[in-house]
């Protein structure tokens, strides 16, 4: 007893001291903006989604970044991208990465939208895997991208993990997800948060053994995710998958979609991947890498890669 209450006060002061920091202010207040900015689109998330067009090919309108990518890697550029909001959210909340994505390049980024009124995990996981159907159907791609914030990221893993999912989606990013489960979920009554809770019978599920998984994890994650307690939940820790982890520091939780970091670690990953998985870009951290690196950014927002075994 006496052990686990020296931990949870470590907890605690480690959490005081990232919030206190400068970094962490700074951090608190883009969160506040965003979360003001976000409230004010919203109501445009409710509203059914345009089609979107494929991959240009004309590259004469392109920037010198987007062409870069389709001549360098057409397959990379093309690849549809998946985004799956959070709980009672919406698309808006991807309003910046989307944008962010289009602009370097990658041609089909596309919204997965699941009614706010979803009252079990699964439910939305069968929703997605619907969704990723249609959309290989459309663009001729056996094999998509998804990112998923918050609890977006808990249904594409069930999807993945638990439904055969490995074999649609070659690469999950996940935003500020609580793959351990989140103390926070106690603050809320329903059935959708309970299944976030530590030791959930959903979450279980995901830590039973998959071996042979293809899907490849990239969790990025924040010390100053008011939403994820304990922070280290945001990774993903499970010996049968290939995964990296990406702390960025002084980030909140609604913010991680909209950080240059985090879409440049997103990026970074999405454009220099093989079919197989594996990193064609010399230099490239790799995921699955087995060595501790850090990025070379540094001051507010800094972001830091770990192995999912760090």
């Amino acid at each position: 007893m006496r052990m686990q209450l020296s931990k949870a006060s470590a907890t605690v002061r480690r959490g005081a001291g990232a919030v206190l920091s400068p970094t962490g202010v700074r951090g608190a207040a883009v969160e506040l903006a965003w979360l003001a900015a976000h409230a004010a689109i919203y109501p445009v998330g409710l509203r059914a989604e345009r089609a979107t067009e494929g991959a240009p090919h004309d590259l004469s309108g392109l920037s010198p970044i987007q062409r870069g990518l389709i001549i360098g890697d057409v397959e990379a550029a093309g690849t549809p991208i998946l985004l799956v909001h959070g709980m009672i959210d919406n698309r808006t909340i991807f309003t910046v990465l989307r944008r962010s994505l289009r602009r370097r390049g990658f041609g089909q980024v596309r919204n997965l939208s699941y009614s706010p009124l979803t009252s079990d995990l699964r439910v939305a996981a069968e929703r997605l895997a619907e969704q990723v159907e249609s959309l290989c159907a459309d663009t001729g791609f056996e094999r998509v991208h998804v990112i998923g914030h918050s609890m977006g990221g808990i249904i594409a893993r069930y999807y993945v993990q638990r439904l055969g999912g490995d074999a649609r989606i070659h690469t999950l990013v996940t935003l500020g997800t609580p793959h351990g489960g989140t103390l926070a979920a106690y603050l809320w009554p329903s059935l959708l948060a309970r299944q976030l809770r530590p030791g959930s019978e959903i979450l279980a599920e995901l830590e039973q053994p998959a071996p042979g998984c293809r899907t490849r994890f990239l969790a990025v994650w924040s010390d100053l995710d008011q939403l994820v307690v304990p922070k280290r939940s945001g990774r993903v820790d499970h010996p049968d998958l290939q995964s990296r982890n990406v702390l960025i520091r002084g980030v909140g939780h609604m913010s991680l979609p909209i950080h240059r970091g985090a879409v440049r670690a997103i990026s970074q990953t999405l454009a220099h991947l093989g079919t197989d998985g594996a990193t064609v870009t010399a230099g490239v951290t790799p995921i699955g890498s087995d060595r501790p690196q850090r990025a070379p950014t540094s001051g507010p927002g800094a972001v830091f890669e770990r192995p999912a075994s760090g």
